[in-house]
């Protein structure tokens, strides 16, 4: 039962990735006034299946220089960390929605830098160097309050176990309590994820494409499933995080969408950031506030247990 539930899990994954991209590309088209792809089926249906045979089709240069086994492998390893993220994808797999699913998250989390970084390095190229240096200067950065914010509500539910935020959201959302640090967590993750406008490992008008200038065919097809993978997953953790309703709802997956939209208008209309002034922003700014919410939350804590003990006695 666990291997055919992960099995369907994973399918449904791709798939949603496939038309996920479907979607950015008709948004993107809608927001800029132009129609997007509708050629193939009907209203372009059909496009990302088009997309995947000719990306897979396409001819790879290998090279036997440098640490060429490393820049094979990487892909690869990125996209089933990826797909591992989803075992924690709590409508399908309650039986193993384990207490330490928030360490669990951790430990992946920390391992991601790790994959652009290697890649750009292994690729001996100058850009695809510059593109990892700079996702492992922006990760300095945003992952601190990222983990300050897992951290804060897990203190709130007081248990690793994402299922508990089902149970402490019944009949009131934490947006509503922590609203700033939902921008926050929003930002670190379209960091988390290189999209725009915090994409600095690979920015086409600096980095020609970043770390992956050297990938083509079916490794580059792999790190574009595993970032898109990656959203979507970011997209479903935000909405438990923050506004988890029945997770057996249609409001539920409609909010996930909506948040799986909102990465691709942000997309369209802002401009590239500068790193060193992410980095600011971060240090200065979301760290500070985070801080603030953590002591605030301390002290109430604090003034719970002080009135239980009083009353104790």
């Amino acid at each position: 039962m666990f291997f055919l539930s992960s099995f369907f899990l994973l399918i449904f994954v791709l798939i949603g990735v496939a038309y996920y991209t479907l979607l950015e590309r008709k948004m993107l088209g809608y927001i800029q006034s132009r129609s997007g792809p509708n050629k193939l089926g009907f209203k372009g249906l059909f496009q990302p299946f088009s997309d995947a045979l000719s990306l897979f089709s396409k001819e790879f240069n290998y090279f036997y220089f440098g640490n060429y086994l490393i820049f094979y492998f990487m892909p690869f390893l990125m996209f089933i960390f990826s797909l591992i993220y989803w075992f924690m994808y709590i409508l399908w797999l309650n039986f193993i929605s384990f207490e330490l699913g928030g360490l669990f998250l951790f430990s992946l989390l920390g391992f991601s830098v790790y994959f652009t970084m290697i890649s750009g390095w292994s690729s001996m190229s100058l850009y695809s160097l510059l593109g990892g240096m700079r996702s492992i200067s922006q990760s300095i950065s945003y992952e601190v309050s990222f983990y300050m914010i897992f951290i804060l509500f897990f203190l709130v539910i007081g248990s690793f176990n994402f299922l508990l935020f089902y149970y402490f959201q019944l009949y009131m959302w934490f947006m509503f309590f922590f609203f700033p640090l939902f921008f926050i967590f929003f930002s670190s993750v379209l960091a988390e994820s290189n999209r725009s406008p915090f994409d600095f490992s690979e920015g086409e008008s600096e980095l020609v494409s970043g770390f992956n200038v050297e990938y083509s065919s079916i490794w580059f097809s792999l790190f574009f499933l595993s970032e898109y993978g990656l959203m979507m997953f970011m997209s479903y953790l935000g909405c438990l995080m923050f506004m988890c309703s029945d997770l057996y709802s249609i409001f539920f997956f409609i909010s996930i969408i909506f948040l799986s939209f909102v990465f691709i208008w942000v997309r369209s209309s802002f401009p590239r950031y500068r790193y060193d002034k992410l980095m600011m922003l971060n240090w200065k700014l979301y760290l500070p506030l985070i801080l603030n919410f953590f002591f605030c939350f301390i002290i109430f804590l604090m003034y719970i247990y002080f009135i239980k003990f009083s009353n104790f006695f």
